[in-house]
């Protein structure tokens, strides 16, 4: 058989909240019904994503997750990441809706998360990756915690546990390189920002500028210097 479809509903909700955020996102409404139930499709090229209102649903209990595979992830988290800023007048990075940068070394595959305001993730990633390529057991040290912590903040929302673990092997590897120190001061950053603890915030980000890189290095990780930096300073 060939050109079958499956179309995964996602709940929420309020159902028009839900399509406006889709729409700042860049999605377009191609359908909307009240009766007998509400019920909305937004598209954005191939992607079409199905909506569902629920009465006394409660986003921060939902378990709603679909998983979109683009050629390229970075080029679409910059679309989604100027939209929201738009709607929002900043980058929603804690609560619910949000958005979870790219991180591509830490042992997951290239790409970025979603939350939108039925607690739904939208798990991107991009076409043909694999973990293999990176996978945790070819990490040690710094690396791994690294790594570690950001499956714990990224992938599974536990931002308390991530910078938990985070503080943990950066007290354990105080030998570590720069460049791993850097991205691990960055990480801690973020996950401050998220956990709305803006003197560690400044202190983490203050921490990495003050590592020596390679011209390399710097330019390797100048993405994430700006992301965080953005982070931090954003009222």
């Amino acid at each position: 058989m060939a050109n079958e479809r499956t179309y995964p509903l996602l709940p929420c909700g309020e159902l028009d909240e839900a399509i406006s955020f889709y729409e700042s996102l860049g999605f377009r409404k191609t359908y909307r019904q009240l009766r007998p139930n509400p019920y909305a499709v937004v598209a954005l090229e191939d992607i079409q994503i199905h909506l569902f209102g629920m009465e006394r649903f409660d986003p921060a209990q939902s378990y709603g997750s679909v998983i979109v595979v683009v050629p390229d992830p970075d080029s679409l988290y910059r679309d989604f990441a100027a939209g929201l800023r738009k709607r929002y007048g900043k980058l929603p990075v804690a609560g619910i809706p949000r958005i979870l940068r790219p991180r591509k070394k830490y042992g997951t595959v290239s790409g970025f998360s979603v939350v939108d305001p039925g607690g739904n993730w939208l798990r991107v990633s991009r076409l043909g990756d694999s973990e293999e390529k990176d996978s945790p057991e070819k990490m040690e040290g710094l690396a791994q915690i690294i790594n570690v912590a950001a499956r714990l903040g990224d992938a599974h929302g536990d931002e308390a546990l991530a910078l938990k673990t985070l503080e943990s092997g950066l007290a354990r590897f105080t030998d570590a390189g720069a460049m791993e120190l850097v991205r691990a001061y960055l990480y801690r950053a973020e996950l401050a920002v998220r956990l709305k603890d803006q003197e560690l915030a400044q202190s983490s980000l203050t921490a990495a500028k003050s590592l020596k890189l390679m011209d390399a290095e710097s330019a390797a990780v100048a993405d994430e210097f700006a992301h965080v930096t953005e982070l931090v300073n954003q009222k």
